[in-house]
């Protein structure tokens, strides 16, 4: 999914995001996403920073890093397109990174 960028600074760009929270969570017109960043090599010993290749129908095109350090709730009217869908694995390792980072422990 993108995400529409609200900085000035960054009009008209916007950023990929994995959407965490389901619809059926909430009445309120939120989304609990985590953004995407092109994956450096540097990242793999951050236990917040969970690999995600291109894989088939994840609208991918290289390896990205979710950053679960900046796990947030957003307006649904801020999502603009879909990309395509991670497998369940993935989705996984997601929230287990998001489990450290609150839990503040170490893997």
């Amino acid at each position: 999914m993108t995400m529409d960028n609200p900085s000035a600074s960054a009009e008209g760009e916007s950023r990929k995001v994995v959407i965490l929270s389901s619809d059926a969570m909430g009445v309120l017109p939120l989304k609990v996403v985590v953004p995407l960043t092109p994956w450096k090599e540097g990242y793999a010993s951050a236990p917040w920073m969970v690999r995600l290749p291109p894989v088939l129908h994840s609208g991918l095109e290289s390896p990205m890093a979710a950053d679960a350090l900046q796990v947030r709730s957003v307006a649904s009217a801020r999502l603009s397109k879909r990309l395509g869908e991670l497998p369940e694995s993935h989705i996984a390792q997601i929230t287990a990174a998001i489990s450290i980072v609150l839990e503040g422990r170490a893997p």
